[in-house]
Protein backbone atom coordinates (compact mmCIF):
# COMPACT_ATOMS: atom_id res chain seq x y z
CA UNK A 1 0.00 0.00 0.00
CA UNK A 2 1.43 2.97 -0.68
CA UNK A 3 1.97 6.10 1.60
CA UNK A 4 -1.55 8.36 -0.02
CA UNK A 5 -3.21 5.13 0.01
CA UNK A 6 -2.60 3.99 3.83
CA UNK A 7 -3.72 8.19 5.00
CA UNK A 8 -6.76 7.33 3.10
CA UNK A 9 -7.17 3.95 4.58
CA UNK A 10 -6.83 5.25 8.08
CA UNK A 11 -8.80 7.77 8.01
CA UNK A 12 -11.80 6.03 6.43
CA UNK A 13 -11.42 3.49 9.23
CA UNK A 14 -11.74 6.53 11.60
CA UNK A 15 -14.66 7.40 10.14
CA UNK A 16 -15.61 3.51 10.62
CA UNK A 17 -14.85 3.80 13.98
CA UNK A 18 -17.09 7.40 15.17
CA UNK A 19 -20.13 5.81 13.64
CA UNK A 20 -19.61 2.21 15.14
CA UNK A 21 -19.01 3.19 18.69
CA UNK A 22 -21.48 5.82 18.49
CA UNK A 23 -19.28 8.38 19.40
CA UNK A 24 -21.64 11.13 19.62
CA UNK A 25 -24.24 9.88 21.53
CA UNK A 26 -21.68 8.66 24.12
CA UNK A 27 -20.04 12.35 24.18
CA UNK A 28 -23.81 13.43 25.16
CA UNK A 29 -24.31 10.47 27.84
CA UNK A 30 -20.95 11.17 29.51
CA UNK A 31 -21.86 14.97 29.72
CA UNK A 32 -25.79 13.91 31.12
CA UNK A 33 -23.96 11.75 33.10
CA UNK A 34 -21.47 14.37 34.75
CA UNK A 35 -23.81 17.15 35.44
CA UNK A 36 -25.97 14.15 37.56
CA UNK A 37 -22.11 13.68 39.75
CA UNK A 38 -21.92 17.34 40.70
CA UNK A 39 -25.10 17.21 42.15
CA UNK A 40 -25.49 17.79 46.11
CA UNK A 41 -26.90 14.96 46.78
CA UNK A 42 -25.26 12.47 44.47
CA UNK A 43 -22.96 10.26 47.31
CA UNK A 44 -26.40 10.51 49.60
CA UNK A 45 -26.08 6.82 48.02
CA UNK A 46 -22.57 5.19 48.18
CA UNK A 47 -23.29 2.58 46.66
CA UNK A 48 -25.62 3.64 43.46
CA UNK A 49 -22.80 6.85 43.18
CA UNK A 50 -20.35 4.34 42.85
CA UNK A 51 -22.11 2.33 39.95
CA UNK A 52 -22.79 5.74 38.42
CA UNK A 53 -19.18 6.61 38.31
CA UNK A 54 -17.78 2.76 37.21
CA UNK A 55 -20.24 3.33 34.26
CA UNK A 56 -19.04 6.62 33.41
CA UNK A 57 -15.36 5.75 33.69
CA UNK A 58 -16.13 2.86 30.90
CA UNK A 59 -17.83 5.39 28.57
CA UNK A 60 -14.97 7.64 28.64
CA UNK A 61 -12.46 4.71 28.14
CA UNK A 62 -14.35 4.34 24.39
CA UNK A 63 -14.22 8.20 24.08
CA UNK A 64 -10.68 9.04 25.21
CA UNK A 65 -9.43 6.41 23.28
CA UNK A 66 -10.91 7.57 20.01
CA UNK A 67 -9.82 11.03 20.83
CA UNK A 68 -6.06 9.91 20.36
CA UNK A 69 -7.03 8.09 17.41
CA UNK A 70 -8.76 11.00 15.96
CA UNK A 71 -5.93 13.46 16.91
CA UNK A 72 -3.11 11.08 15.31
CA UNK A 73 -4.97 10.86 12.13
CA UNK A 74 -5.14 15.01 11.79
CA UNK A 75 -1.72 14.74 12.03
CA UNK A 76 -0.77 12.44 9.73
CA UNK A 77 -3.08 14.45 7.39
CA UNK A 78 -1.10 17.70 8.32
CA UNK A 79 2.27 15.73 7.79
CA UNK A 80 1.05 14.48 4.53
CA UNK A 81 0.58 17.99 3.36
CA UNK A 82 4.25 18.70 4.61
CA UNK A 83 5.63 15.62 2.99
CA UNK A 84 3.96 16.32 -0.67
CA UNK A 85 5.76 20.01 -0.04
CA UNK A 86 8.64 18.36 0.51
CA UNK A 87 8.93 19.50 3.66
CA UNK A 88 9.12 16.07 5.59
CA UNK A 89 10.91 12.64 4.50
CA UNK A 90 9.20 9.61 3.74
CA UNK A 91 11.38 8.00 7.53
CA UNK A 92 8.78 11.04 9.03
CA UNK A 93 5.73 9.79 7.48
CA UNK A 94 6.10 6.30 7.69
CA UNK A 95 6.90 6.29 11.25
CA UNK A 96 3.41 8.44 11.75
CA UNK A 97 1.89 6.09 9.15
CA UNK A 98 2.93 3.31 11.87
CA UNK A 99 1.98 5.01 15.08
CA UNK A 100 -1.78 5.90 13.78
CA UNK A 101 -2.10 2.30 12.50
CA UNK A 102 -0.90 1.15 16.13
CA UNK A 103 -3.55 3.32 17.67
CA UNK A 104 -6.92 2.35 14.96
CA UNK A 105 -6.13 -1.28 15.48
CA UNK A 106 -5.69 -0.88 18.86
CA UNK A 107 -9.13 1.06 19.19
CA UNK A 108 -10.57 -2.13 16.80
CA UNK A 109 -9.44 -5.18 18.72
CA UNK A 110 -11.02 -3.32 21.70
CA UNK A 111 -14.27 -3.56 19.52
CA UNK A 112 -14.08 -6.82 20.12
CA UNK A 113 -14.67 -6.81 23.81
CA UNK A 114 -18.33 -5.39 23.91
CA UNK A 115 -19.90 -8.01 25.66
CA UNK A 116 -22.15 -7.52 28.50
CA UNK A 117 -19.33 -9.53 31.01
CA UNK A 118 -16.08 -7.81 29.40
CA UNK A 119 -15.72 -5.02 31.12
CA UNK A 120 -15.90 -7.01 34.56
CA UNK A 121 -12.61 -7.52 36.69
CA UNK A 122 -11.93 -11.82 36.15
CA UNK A 123 -11.92 -15.00 38.15
CA UNK A 124 -9.35 -16.99 37.80
CA UNK A 125 -8.59 -20.67 38.43
CA UNK A 126 -5.96 -22.99 37.59
CA UNK A 127 -6.16 -26.80 38.64
CA UNK A 128 -3.10 -29.25 38.35
CA UNK A 129 -3.73 -32.21 35.97
CA UNK A 130 -3.06 -35.75 36.75
CA UNK A 131 1.34 -36.65 36.56
CA UNK A 132 1.41 -35.75 40.63
CA UNK A 133 4.52 -33.11 40.93
CA UNK A 134 5.18 -32.37 37.36
CA UNK A 135 1.55 -30.92 36.90
CA UNK A 136 1.43 -28.93 40.20
CA UNK A 137 4.67 -27.62 39.56
CA UNK A 138 3.18 -26.38 35.52
CA UNK A 139 0.06 -24.75 37.45
CA UNK A 140 2.54 -22.75 39.26
CA UNK A 141 4.20 -21.72 36.43
CA UNK A 142 0.69 -20.70 34.71
CA UNK A 143 -0.05 -19.08 38.23
CA UNK A 144 3.19 -16.99 37.59
CA UNK A 145 2.59 -16.17 33.88
CA UNK A 146 -0.42 -14.95 34.92
CA UNK A 147 0.34 -12.92 37.53
CA UNK A 148 2.95 -11.64 35.47
CA UNK A 149 0.77 -10.80 32.57
CA UNK A 150 -1.63 -8.82 35.51
CA UNK A 151 1.37 -6.77 35.88
CA UNK A 152 1.99 -5.96 32.20
CA UNK A 153 -1.51 -4.95 31.90
CA UNK A 154 -1.63 -2.47 35.35
CA UNK A 155 -4.08 -5.02 36.86
CA UNK A 156 -4.65 -5.45 40.54
CA UNK A 157 -4.06 -8.94 41.39
CA UNK A 158 -5.42 -10.95 44.91
CA UNK A 159 -4.85 -14.46 45.37
CA UNK A 160 -8.32 -15.97 46.99
CA UNK A 161 -7.32 -19.30 47.54
CA UNK A 162 -3.88 -21.59 47.13
CA UNK A 163 -3.14 -25.45 47.63
CA UNK A 164 0.10 -26.11 47.99
CA UNK A 165 1.06 -29.58 46.07
CA UNK A 166 2.86 -32.31 47.20
CA UNK A 167 6.46 -31.45 47.36
CA UNK A 168 6.64 -28.26 44.71
CA UNK A 169 3.60 -26.73 42.94
CA UNK A 170 0.19 -25.97 43.76
CA UNK A 171 -2.54 -28.45 42.61
CA UNK A 172 -5.13 -25.62 42.78
CA UNK A 173 -5.52 -21.51 43.39
CA UNK A 174 -8.39 -18.76 42.72
CA UNK A 175 -7.27 -15.38 42.08
CA UNK A 176 -9.00 -12.09 41.34
CA UNK A 177 -7.34 -10.02 38.33
CA UNK A 178 -9.27 -6.40 38.97
CA UNK A 179 -8.85 -3.86 35.95
CA UNK A 180 -10.22 -2.24 33.31
CA UNK A 181 -11.67 -5.46 30.74
CA UNK A 182 -9.80 -7.65 32.62
CA UNK A 183 -12.21 -10.82 31.96
CA UNK A 184 -12.68 -9.62 28.29
CA UNK A 185 -9.24 -10.41 27.37
CA UNK A 186 -8.39 -13.30 30.23
CA UNK A 187 -11.41 -15.00 29.25
CA UNK A 188 -9.66 -16.23 25.80
CA UNK A 189 -6.98 -18.70 28.43
CA UNK A 190 -10.19 -21.26 29.33
CA UNK A 191 -9.23 -24.60 28.85
CA UNK A 192 -6.53 -27.24 28.99
CA UNK A 193 -2.92 -26.50 28.75
CA UNK A 194 -0.19 -28.29 28.09
CA UNK A 195 3.41 -28.38 28.96
CA UNK A 196 5.79 -31.00 27.26
CA UNK A 197 9.86 -30.69 28.59
CA UNK A 198 12.47 -32.55 30.36
CA UNK A 199 10.90 -32.32 33.76
CA UNK A 200 13.37 -31.60 36.55
CA UNK A 201 11.72 -33.84 38.86
CA UNK A 202 12.67 -36.95 36.54
CA UNK A 203 16.11 -38.52 37.06
CA UNK A 204 16.54 -40.01 34.30
CA UNK A 205 16.19 -36.60 32.30
CA UNK A 206 12.80 -38.17 30.49
CA UNK A 207 10.60 -35.75 28.38
CA UNK A 208 7.53 -35.52 30.13
CA UNK A 209 4.31 -34.06 28.86
CA UNK A 210 1.54 -32.55 31.82
CA UNK A 211 -1.35 -30.61 31.79
CA UNK A 212 -3.57 -27.61 33.87
CA UNK A 213 -6.79 -26.58 33.37
CA UNK A 214 -7.63 -22.78 33.44
CA UNK A 215 -11.16 -21.49 34.09
CA UNK A 216 -12.18 -17.56 33.77
CA UNK A 217 -15.02 -16.62 35.07
CA UNK A 218 -16.26 -12.83 35.11
CA UNK A 219 -16.72 -10.96 39.13
CA UNK A 220 -19.82 -9.68 38.76
CA UNK A 221 -20.15 -6.04 40.20
CA UNK A 222 -23.37 -4.32 42.35
CA UNK A 223 -25.20 -3.47 38.77
CA UNK A 224 -25.90 -7.16 37.95
CA UNK A 225 -28.91 -8.95 39.68
CA UNK A 226 -28.07 -12.49 40.83
CA UNK A 227 -30.54 -14.25 43.10
CA UNK A 228 -28.47 -16.51 45.62
CA UNK A 229 -31.32 -18.55 47.30
CA UNK A 230 -29.58 -18.71 51.12
CA UNK A 231 -31.53 -21.85 51.94
CA UNK A 232 -29.19 -23.95 49.50
CA UNK A 233 -25.71 -22.55 50.79
CA UNK A 234 -24.21 -23.86 53.91
CA UNK A 235 -20.94 -22.53 55.37
CA UNK A 236 -17.52 -24.00 57.10
CA UNK A 237 -14.59 -22.91 58.81
CA UNK A 238 -11.19 -24.15 59.09
CA UNK A 239 -7.42 -23.14 59.61
CA UNK A 240 -5.66 -21.13 57.12
CA UNK A 241 -2.17 -22.28 56.16
CA UNK A 242 1.01 -20.49 55.33
CA UNK A 243 4.24 -18.96 56.97
CA UNK A 244 4.15 -16.29 59.63
CA UNK A 245 1.61 -14.73 61.34
CA UNK A 246 0.01 -15.62 64.95
CA UNK A 247 -3.06 -16.89 64.21
CA UNK A 248 -2.16 -18.86 61.32
CA UNK A 249 -3.39 -22.62 62.04
CA UNK A 250 -4.94 -21.31 64.53
CA UNK A 251 -7.49 -19.13 64.04
CA UNK A 252 -10.51 -20.56 61.96
CA UNK A 253 -9.90 -17.94 59.09
CA UNK A 254 -10.62 -20.25 56.39
CA UNK A 255 -14.17 -20.07 54.83
CA UNK A 256 -15.48 -22.91 52.88
CA UNK A 257 -19.65 -21.77 51.21
CA UNK A 258 -21.31 -24.66 49.63
CA UNK A 259 -23.85 -24.25 47.39
CA UNK A 260 -26.57 -26.71 46.24
CA UNK A 261 -27.12 -25.12 42.50
CA UNK A 262 -30.49 -26.48 40.99
CA UNK A 263 -30.11 -25.93 37.44
CA UNK A 264 -33.23 -23.83 35.98
CA UNK A 265 -33.73 -25.59 32.81
CA UNK A 266 -32.88 -29.57 33.56
CA UNK A 267 -33.64 -29.82 37.17
CA UNK A 268 -30.30 -31.60 37.94
CA UNK A 269 -28.48 -30.01 41.07
CA UNK A 270 -25.22 -30.30 41.35
CA UNK A 271 -22.80 -28.55 44.28
CA UNK A 272 -20.90 -25.54 43.76
CA UNK A 273 -17.71 -25.21 46.58
CA UNK A 274 -16.06 -22.02 46.93
CA UNK A 275 -12.70 -21.75 49.47
CA UNK A 276 -11.60 -18.61 50.11
CA UNK A 277 -8.52 -17.81 52.42
CA UNK A 278 -7.34 -14.29 51.29
CA UNK A 279 -7.12 -12.67 54.25
CA UNK A 280 -7.32 -13.64 58.24
CA UNK A 281 -10.54 -11.90 58.64
CA UNK A 282 -13.20 -14.70 58.70
CA UNK A 283 -15.78 -11.81 57.72
CA UNK A 284 -14.23 -10.72 55.31
CA UNK A 285 -13.51 -14.20 53.65
CA UNK A 286 -16.81 -14.48 53.78
CA UNK A 287 -18.23 -11.76 51.80
CA UNK A 288 -15.51 -12.39 49.13
CA UNK A 289 -16.97 -16.17 48.98
CA UNK A 290 -20.05 -14.81 48.39
CA UNK A 291 -19.13 -12.50 45.88
CA UNK A 292 -17.52 -15.74 43.70
CA UNK A 293 -20.71 -17.33 44.31
CA UNK A 294 -22.68 -14.53 42.45
CA UNK A 295 -19.66 -14.17 39.87
CA UNK A 296 -19.97 -18.12 39.03
CA UNK A 297 -23.86 -18.05 39.10
CA UNK A 298 -24.02 -15.63 36.74
CA UNK A 299 -20.98 -17.11 34.47
CA UNK A 300 -23.42 -20.43 34.40
CA UNK A 301 -26.38 -18.09 33.45
CA UNK A 302 -24.32 -16.27 30.46
CA UNK A 303 -23.03 -19.98 29.12
CA UNK A 304 -26.39 -21.22 28.87
CA UNK A 305 -27.33 -18.12 27.15
CA UNK A 306 -24.13 -18.45 24.54
CA UNK A 307 -25.38 -21.92 24.13
CA UNK A 308 -28.98 -20.86 23.32
CA UNK A 309 -27.69 -18.75 20.67
CA UNK A 310 -25.40 -20.72 19.18
CA UNK A 311 -27.89 -23.14 18.62
CA UNK A 312 -30.21 -20.75 16.78
CA UNK A 313 -26.61 -19.54 14.84
CA UNK A 314 -25.70 -22.95 14.23
CA UNK A 315 -22.59 -22.67 15.83
CA UNK A 316 -20.41 -25.22 17.45
CA UNK A 317 -17.34 -23.42 18.91
CA UNK A 318 -15.07 -26.14 20.61
CA UNK A 319 -14.00 -23.62 23.39
CA UNK A 320 -16.12 -25.10 26.55
CA UNK A 321 -14.15 -26.05 29.79
CA UNK A 322 -12.12 -29.28 29.08
CA UNK A 323 -10.89 -28.93 25.92
CA UNK A 324 -7.12 -28.39 25.54
CA UNK A 325 -6.00 -24.94 23.70
CA UNK A 326 -2.01 -24.32 24.04
CA UNK A 327 0.95 -26.28 24.25
CA UNK A 328 3.90 -25.07 25.96
CA UNK A 329 7.03 -27.39 24.11
CA UNK A 330 10.52 -26.90 25.99
CA UNK A 331 11.86 -29.69 24.58
CA UNK A 332 13.22 -31.21 21.85
CA UNK A 333 12.96 -27.69 20.30
CA UNK A 334 11.05 -24.13 21.70
CA UNK A 335 7.55 -23.27 20.70
CA UNK A 336 3.99 -22.36 22.07
CA UNK A 337 1.12 -22.93 19.77
CA UNK A 338 -2.23 -22.02 20.03
CA UNK A 339 -4.68 -25.08 18.62
CA UNK A 340 -7.93 -22.37 18.40
CA UNK A 341 -5.86 -19.83 16.03
CA UNK A 342 -2.67 -21.56 14.83
CA UNK A 343 -0.39 -18.60 16.01
CA UNK A 344 2.79 -20.11 16.87
CA UNK A 345 5.92 -18.29 19.04
CA UNK A 346 9.44 -19.45 19.41
CA UNK A 347 9.33 -17.30 22.47
CA UNK A 348 8.49 -19.47 24.70
CA UNK A 349 10.67 -17.57 27.87
CA UNK A 350 8.63 -14.29 26.78
CA UNK A 351 5.45 -16.17 27.16
CA UNK A 352 5.89 -17.74 30.67
CA UNK A 353 6.42 -14.04 32.02
CA UNK A 354 3.10 -13.27 31.04
CA UNK A 355 3.46 -11.66 27.29
CA UNK A 356 -0.05 -13.37 25.89
CA UNK A 357 -1.28 -10.07 24.42
CA UNK A 358 -0.87 -11.45 20.42
CA UNK A 359 -2.39 -15.06 21.67
CA UNK A 360 -5.40 -13.03 23.04
CA UNK A 361 -5.84 -10.04 20.34
CA UNK A 362 -5.91 -13.66 17.57
CA UNK A 363 -8.15 -15.26 19.56
CA UNK A 364 -10.93 -12.22 19.88
CA UNK A 365 -10.00 -10.91 16.44
CA UNK A 366 -11.04 -14.55 15.17
CA UNK A 367 -14.45 -14.44 17.58
CA UNK A 368 -15.22 -10.99 16.62
CA UNK A 369 -14.75 -12.06 12.79
CA UNK A 370 -17.68 -15.31 13.91
CA UNK A 371 -15.45 -17.94 12.25
CA UNK A 372 -15.89 -21.49 14.55
CA UNK A 373 -12.94 -21.77 16.69
CA UNK A 374 -11.88 -25.34 15.88
CA UNK A 375 -8.96 -26.86 17.37
CA UNK A 376 -5.45 -27.63 14.82
CA UNK A 377 -3.30 -30.29 14.54
CA UNK A 378 -0.85 -30.10 17.66
CA UNK A 379 2.84 -30.21 17.41
CA UNK A 380 5.06 -32.51 19.58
Amino acid sequence: MTIPESVKDLATRKEALYKFLNIESLTREIADEERKTEAADFWNDPKEAQAVMKKLKAKKSWTTAYAEVSASCDDLQVMGEFFDAGDASEEEMLAQIEATTKLVEGLEFKNMLRGESDRFDAVLSINAGAGGVEAQDWAEMLMRMYIRYAERSGYKVAISNSLDGDGAGIKSCTMQIEGDFAFGYLKSETGVHRLVRVSPFNAQGKRMTSFASVSVTPLVDDTIEVVVDMSRLSWDTFRSGGAGGQNVNKVESGVRLRYQYKDPYTGEEEEILIENTETRDQPKNRAKALLLLRSRLYDIAMKKRQEEKDKIEGQKKRIEWGSQIRSYVLHPYKMVNDLRTGYKTADTQGVLDGDLGEFMRRYLMQEGAGGAVEPMEDIE
